[in-house]
């Protein structure tokens, strides 16, 4: 069998988990112990240890306290629509979204007000130390953690408005663009940039998610005339979602 240059941790980790996804390993199978690696491949314990780690690392195995290392069962990928703007319905997009795919969608979320870090204020276009609300979500799908999210908004914009808190009052839940609408803010401009990072602990902890595990991170800014009214950071476990963008041709 041919592997190249590879190292020899990282021939024998290929090899396992080409194993792993043809089905000769398959799911809550127990992965072969260090000493049958060793065996079979030739190589020393601790090649045999490390690619273990790798993947494990990967998201491929789990260790199971006294019992030993066993494959994970991989989920299927679900989408998370990205569909732009979309007319008032009452509703926010997200709920918008679920209702289109026949899910069943909910979410926490608390506000508070916060001071704007440099990174925020970047976004927004204020000040590093304004005030802005911040809000924290946990978005479900039938029950399971699907994504977290955290906007910010620049108080000067909402403060001592109806909309100043997202998620109350008489457009809670709304979405940004007819919160904003309701105190003559026209939104006419929305940036998304999406990328990927190992999960932060917290993160993953909330998302039920393995430690390494890999999330995709959408940074999403809505602008009203070139001004930043609000962004966002949405956080999604990459192994089990895909965002997919639906963008209209005119």
């Amino acid at each position: 069998m041919a592997f190249g240059e590879q190292p020899a941790y990282l021939r024998v980790a290929s090899d396992l988990r080409e194993k792993i996804a043809n089905g000769a390993l398959p799911p809550h199978t127990r992965l072969p112990s260090q000493a049958r690696i060793r065996e079979e491949y030739g190589v020393s314990d601790t090649v045999a240890l490390e690619a273990r780690k790798v993947l494990m690392a990967e998201g491929l195995v789990e260790g199971r306290s006294g019992s030993g290392t066993y494959v994970r069962e991989r989920p299927v990928p679900r989408r998370i629509a990205r569909s732009g703007y979309r007319p008032p319905s009452g509703s926010s997009p997200f709920r918008q979204e679920q209702a289109a795919t026949g899910a069943r969608g909910t979410w926490e979320s608390r506000s508070e007000q916060d001071e704007a870090g440099p990174e925020i204020a970047a976004r927004l276009g204020i000040e590093p130390g304004d005030r802005v609300m911040r809000t924290r979500y946990v978005f479900r799908e039938a029950g399971e953690p699907m994504m977290l999210s955290t906007s910010w908004e620049p108080l000067a914009v909402t403060g001592r408005t109806p909309v100043m808190l997202p998620e109350e009052g008489p457009l809670g839940g709304c979405g940004v663009v007819e919160r904003m609408a309701a105190i003559d803010i026209v939104v006419d401009n929305v940036l998304e940039e999406v990328g990927a990072r190992p999960g932060l602990a917290e993160e993953l902890m909330a998302l039920g998610g393995v430690p390494g595990h890999v999330v995709i991170v959408l940074e999403r800014t809505y602008y009203a005339s070139g001004r930043a009214v609000e962004t966002a950071e949405v956080v999604v476990p990459a192994d089990r979602y895909r965002i997919a963008y639906h963008l209209s041709v005119k």
